[in-house]
């Protein structure tokens, strides 16, 4: 074989390992599950959500998402978003802590260890979801009216900081005259996420 189509065999073998990887993996978009995720076995989680420009969508989102995870048997404990709000208003040292890891993980995607260590202890949970909204919008996408609603999610063990799993995936709904209901779709794609987020259903 020559070198030039040695070259090509392996681009070619490299983007099909690719193209699995992205669509392969349980039907999501985009996926990545770390060694870690075998023994990761969180009791209770908390809901974080990164800032973005469907905000308008916070509340819902939240709400669909510790539903979803209640109902994936996953956890023993669901911290509700209204106790995990309370305790960022009531808690300096948390929300201090909070700033620090939104904000590195806006700017470089890393999650710092440190403050998710707080984070995990103030709102004593053993995981932290950090959730993304990256469309929540009815447009039209060829011609036709759509529904549109897509997250991302990480898992982060807040014992030490680390993302054991992180996904990226969207629902998109087509309609003529009346609207899907936005909830009802950012449910069904909260549930297919976190239906292939470790751990294993108990």
């Amino acid at each position: 074989m020559r070198r030039n189509e040695r070259a090509l065999y392996r681009f070619c073998l490299i983007l099909g390992l690719a193209v699995l990887m992205l669509t392969g993996c349980g039907g999501l978009q985009e996926v990545w599950e770390g060694p870690a995720a075998k023994g990761f076995h969180p009791k209770s989680i908390a809901i974080l959500q990164l800032a973005g420009p469907y905000d308008a969508a916070r509340e819902d989102v939240e709400e669909v998402l510790a539903a979803a995870l209640m109902r994936s048997n996953k956890f023993e404990r669901v911290v509700p978003p209204e106790d995990v709000t309370d305790i960022f208003q009531a808690t300096k040292d948390a929300f201090d802590a909070l700033v620090v890891y939104f904000t590195k993980m806006e700017t470089t995607g890393q999650s710092d260890k440190q403050a998710a260590v707080k984070i995990g202890q103030a709102l004593k949970a053993d995981a932290l979801l950090v959730v993304k909204v990256n469309a929540w919008e009815y447009t039209r996408q060829d011609g036709d009216n759509i529904a549109k609603v897509g997250l991302g999610l990480r898992l982060v063990d807040a014992a030490t900081g680390a993302i054991v799993w992180k996904a990226r995936h969207q629902v998109v709904k087509s309609y003529i005259f009346f609207r899907p209901n936005m909830k009802e779709v950012a449910m069904e794609l909260g549930q297919e996420m976190i239906r292939f987020m470790p751990p294993e259903r108990r």
